[in-house]
């Protein structure tokens, strides 16, 4: 493949970028840990049930974590049961 020496730095500063990306997204994942550590050693809560929690608080979607766990039960206790 023939590149020009523009696309080659154009290619390498988009590179750069999304690493640099990858790392601030690397940091707020190692926060999101260590808020979900410091909430289950202070109060004991489940780290799962706290992630959860989080995200279901980011997308804005109680109501289809609620549908869904009703369908989820429902579903289970028919086959299993």
């Amino acid at each position: 493949m023939q590149l020009l020496e523009q696309d080659k730095k154009t290619i390498n500063n988009a590179i750069k970028e999304a690493s640099n990306s990858l790392v601030r997204i690397d940091a707020e994942r190692d926060l999101i840990k260590n808020i979900v550590e410091d909430l289950n050693t202070n109060f004991k809560i489940n780290k799962k049930t706290l992630t959860k929690m989080i995200k279901t608080y980011h997308k804005q979607n109680f109501q289809d974590e609620v549908a869904s766990n009703d369908e989820f039960e429902i579903l289970y206790k028919t086959v299993v049961s």
